[in-house]
């Protein structure tokens, strides 16, 4: 399907000359009068490597209803909703201008993707004033020259990153006939068989009071609620200092490679013991690996008092898992099967948070937010600007932030961001990657002459 790109902005900023340039023909009227574009142009162009529907809008602008500006501007915000990329435009010799602002509110409110260009900055000097387009909280200012084709690669970037946004979502996008594998691990003897066992309906893993009957990582057809499963059933982890056998060494290896392939890990833990540091570490494995996690207390029968004891495993998880906060922690037994519709239930929970995508529309208005409440501390005593941040992967949510000074963002502000993020956009209780980059200058090398 062809990506659709909608130019909009207020009347006369220069949307059509972009138009013409992105078409690769004179495919609008271009007048310095005003008013000249009236009805919605759409024609279809070559991007990198993929072709996208151009749309042309009339100028935004305010205008008393049921006349001829009023009509234009409704054609305009149509064109604004339904694309998956808006390039809005304003004129960098003007600067931001009150009907910028009210149309950028509009912007961000209704487009699914966003890129601020700052059109007619033929100098370096006007690149540089359209740093002041940050106000409107649409993302970094690109600064371009429609006419003279400044910037023109840098908006192919965005049109590509966008193209590539959108093939990533189709990949990731869930696949009901492609069943979600899940790996139950834990140390020996916490009762993985017997779950897998209780989960299937049948006796297909041998049980005991002996730890370490599982020696292989066995996968298991299943369904559950009309969805496919890839149950996988995992030899108990030790630490490694007490593995002392060929064969308990290679069953620790295939219990490590079936998380790998895992979507998410049931980590079981024998509530009759106290949580104890193997089984954190081996929680901490299972985040470091990107996994969807979530937390069996298995023989929670046994408890008698329970709501304490759940309350402390949850703050002992919390605060041992920060980059992974909010994991599910669902009592159990697997011996009776009291609590496994509710364990499934969050797994599939979980699951879903751990595909997630967060429109950068959405992340960046939040960014600013946050900025707002708490601003970035200086680095090395210059201000540190977070320019921008898009979801740059799913599975976990991988996100890249750009800032003019990442290495003096400290991990406490990048901390608060997370819980931001976990907060705002459900995504507790899986693993978040936060990348801080360098933003590039657009302009960066280019002559002054």
């Amino acid at each position: 399907m062809q990506l659709r790109v909608a130019i909009v902005g207020r009347p006369n900023v220069g949307k059509s000359t972009l138009f013409n340039r992105l078409a690769g023909r004179r495919a609008a009227l271009v007048d310095p009068m005003p008013g000249m574009t009236r009805d919605l142009n759409v024609s279809s162009g070559q991007v990198g490597a993929g072709d996208v529907q151009i749309v042309d809008t009339p100028g935004l602008e305010e205008a008393d209803a049921d006349t001829l500006a009023a009509r234009m501007t409704r054609a305009s915000e149509q064109a604004l909703s339904e694309a998956d990329l808006v390039l809005f435009m304003i004129d960098g010799r003007d600067g931001v201008t009150p009907v910028d602002r009210v149309y950028a509110r509009l912007a961000r409110v209704h487009a699914r993707d966003v890129a601020l260009l700052v059109n007619k900055c033929d100098s370096p000097a006007l690149a540089a004033q359209a740093v002041e387009g940050f106000e409107l909280g649409l993302g970094e200012p690109i600064p371009i020259s429609a006419e003279h084709g400044l910037g023109i690669g840098d908006i192919e970037a965005v049109i590509a990153a966008r193209q590539s946004a959108e093939a990533a979502a189709d990949a990731d996008a869930p696949d009901p006939a492609r069943p979600v594998s899940i790996a139950i691990v834990g140390r020996p003897n916490s009762g993985k068989s017997t779950l897998t066992n209780r989960l299937l309906g049948e006796e297909r893993m041998l049980t005991g009071p002996e730890p370490g009957i599982t020696r292989d990582s066995l996968g298991h057809a299943w369904t559950w609620r009309g969805r496919r499963v890839e149950l996988v059933d995992t030899a108990g982890l030790r630490r490694s200092s007490r593995i002392d056998s060929r064969p308990e060494a290679a069953s620790a290896e295939a219990t490590r490679r079936a998380l790998r392939f895992a979507e998410v890990a049931v980590l079981m833990l024998d509530c009759s013991e106290a949580l104890v540091d193997q089984d954190l570490a081996i929680a901490a494995e299972v985040v470091a690996e990107g996994r969807a996690l979530v937390v069996a207390a298995n023989k929670w029968d046994l408890i008698r008092r329970s709501a304490p004891v759940r309350r402390a495993l949850t703050q002992r998880l919390d605060e041992t898992l920060p980059q992974a906060r909010g994991v599910p922690c669902v009592p159990l037994s697997a011996l009776t099967g009291h609590g496994t519709n509710r364990l499934m239930q969050a797994v599939f929970a979980v699951h879903r948070r751990w595909a997630r995508r967060v429109p950068t529309p959405s992340l960046n208005r939040w960014l600013r937010d946050q900025i707002d409440a708490h601003q970035p501390p200086r680095a090395g005593g210059r201000a540190q600007r977070l320019r921008f941040m898009t979801q740059v992967n799913v599975r976990p949510p991988t996100f890249a932030l750009f800032a003019n000074h990442p290495k003096g963002l400290p991990r406490s502000y990048v901390r608060y961001l997370a819980n931001g993020l976990r907060d705002t956009f459900d995504l507790d209780g899986v693993p978040l990657r936060i990348m801080v980059r360098k933003g590039d200058n657009p302009y960066a090398g280019r002559s002054t002459n």
